[in-house]
């Protein structure tokens, strides 16, 4: 759960706690390496691959993706960002937190979309980035990449590219930050638990 998301829709009178580091920074280095080369070698290259970001989690890790992959093939491959709320199917029964860039440098038509979240639960992110990556054109695919997998799927959605398979209780919150990847739950500010 990205930070902005955790700071805004938290329960009344609930903070995150981190539990257990799961990840830490090296870790998600070397994943988004490893995820580097899967995409380079699944797609033959970078010729029309785009990189889109979700945001919030999903950005930093995108851009870090971008890096990695001029570095290894010494090209530019474009990068996107992907704000999903008006697209989501939970609008009503959750705080809707617009606010974050859209900004697709191209037409998506004809390309390769590598669409970068750091936690994949539900899908229902990813099904509302689907929706929206149609309004920017007809995608020759569509592939996902996340950081990490923590189960719980709603949909019928899978990830391509995974930095690390996580399986949680549904209550369990997953943090992907500079640091690496945190395991945790709400608690009370005055220190109880769920």
């Amino acid at each position: 759960m990205a930070e902005r998301e955790r700071r805004l829709t938290r329960p009344a009178g609930r903070v995150f706690v981190a539990r257990s580091q799961v990840m830490d920074a090296d870790e998600v280095s070397r994943a988004l390496k490893r995820v580097a080369h899967e995409v380079i070698e699944r797609n033959r290259g970078l010729d029309d691959v785009v990189v889109v970001g979700l945001q919030t989690g999903g950005v930093p890790l995108a851009e870090r993706l971008v890096r990695l992959l001029g570095d290894i093939e010494g090209v530019n491959v474009p990068l996107g960002t992907l704000d999903v709320a008006f697209y989501r199917d939970d609008i009503g029964l959750r705080p809707v937190l617009a606010e974050e860039v859209t900004s697709i440098p191209l037409d998506l038509t004809g390309k390769t979309v590598v669409l970068v979240d750091d936690v994949l639960f539900t899908g229902r992110t990813v099904r509302a980035a689907l929706d929206a990556l149609a309004d920017h054109g007809r995608a020759r695919a569509v592939q996902l990449a996340v950081m990490v997998d923590r189960g719980h799927r709603e949909l019928p959605i899978r990830p391509d590219y995974v930095g690390k398979n996580l399986p949680t209780r549904r209550d369990e919150l997953v943090d992907v930050g500079a640091d690496g990847v945190v395991l945790g739950e709400f608690a009370d500010e005055r220190g109880g638990g769920r």
